[in-house]
């Protein structure tokens, strides 16, 4: 049998518990239910709003009808939130031991995860020194950082102690993105692209900013907002890419309630239009498992799988965003890089 690998979860919010299920054994019935009976979380797994997205089959909660790569044992875990340590160690049947400061979840460790649902990777860097410093390789949640500065530092950091590093939207290595990409012959020429959005936020932003790095590539070299008070839209535009649209890419960032998070995309061509409607954390779970599977990988070979510097881009563009936002100028993406 092959041995497991120990993994320190830093942070146990709405994406270590979505992560969790995929890499290590779990309680399903648990990850149903509320946790407990108060009206406030810290974060919405904790009032069962997980499983049905990994349990669809209604006749029978404990068949999990998306992949579960599996190969990893939650060994340590941390959160700010102490009650939501305690319930995350359950669901993994009580095997975890909570740490008491992240620093701790590196200790004895194959694999360090830090988790980042819905906050702005600025506390990326802090959390994911003492993992490298010890050689542990380390995964980083969406966005990697703040800043391109602090995401080189992270590199740096690895590439000193031989450590693998890797990050990754879920939507990056989405499935179901991919086979939109499979139909952009069918549109001609490419002209101009769309797509809905999950806010201005770097949490929301850099998933639409990855999708366009999957569908058209990386290179997107300028970035420009258009601001009403009922919408923020984001204008990507690329130098030298014969994959990317002439007329750019435009993401509509405030489009307001979806179902289950979905995202929709159109492309604009000179013979045909495509478009699409991804059900959001319906569809998401098998981006998931891909980015385990290349964690896993990395684990096992200590190596950093290829995608890395399409993050760091990402980054430097929600860096211009920020000073396109505040200027109302075009903003190069490479004044980051």
């Amino acid at each position: 049998m092959a041995k497991l690998i120990r993994t320190g979860l830093i942070r146990c919010d709405t994406h270590g518990l979505w992560f969790g299920p995929i890499m290590a054994e779990h309680d399903p019935l648990l990850l149903q239910r509320p946790m407990d009976s108060r009206e406030e979380h810290s974060y919405s797994w904790q009032a069962g709003g997980i499983h049905m997205f990994f349990y669809a089959n209604y006749g029978d909660p404990t068949q999990m009808t998306v992949p579960h790569v599996g190969g990893f044992e939650i060994t340590k875990l941390w959160d700010s939130d102490p009650a939501a340590a305690e319930q995350a160690k359950a669901i993994f049947h009580g095997k975890p031991e909570i740490c008491d400061t992240p620093d701790q979840c590196s200790d004895d460790v194959d694999l360090v995860m830090i988790c980042d649902c819905n906050f702005d990777g600025s506390d990326h860097l802090q959390l994911a020194t003492p993992g490298l410093e010890k050689g542990v390789p380390t995964y980083v949640d969406k966005p990697f950082a703040d800043t391109v500065v602090n995401c080189r530092k992270m590199i740096d950091m690895a590439t000193r102690r031989r450590t693998p590093i890797f990050t990754a939207s879920i939507l990056r290595l989405e499935p179901a993105f991919e086979q939109f990409r499979s139909r952009l012959p069918e549109v001609g020429e490419v002209n101009f692209a769309t797509f809905g959005g999950y806010g201005t936020a770097p949490a929301g932003l850099v998933h639409t900013v990855s999708v366009t790095q999957l569908i058209f590539g990386a290179g997107i070299s300028t970035v420009q907002v258009m601001k009403t008070p009922a919408q923020t839209s984001v204008w990507l535009g690329y130098d030298d890419n014969p994959r990317a649209p002439k007329n750019g890419v435009m993401i509509h960032t405030d489009v307001g309630s979806r179902p289950f998070t979905a995202l929709a995309a159109t492309v604009y061509g000179s013979i045909d239009d495509i478009h699409k409607l991804v059900l959001g954390d319906y569809q998401y779970p098998f981006g998931t498992a891909r980015i385990v599977e290349m964690v896993k990988t990395m684990v096992e070979t200590g190596e950093t799988p290829p995608g890395l510097s399409d993050m760091v881009e990402a980054i430097a563009v929600i860096e211009a965003f920020k000073k396109a936002e505040q200027t109302g100028e075009a903003v190069r993406v490479s004044d980051f890089l």
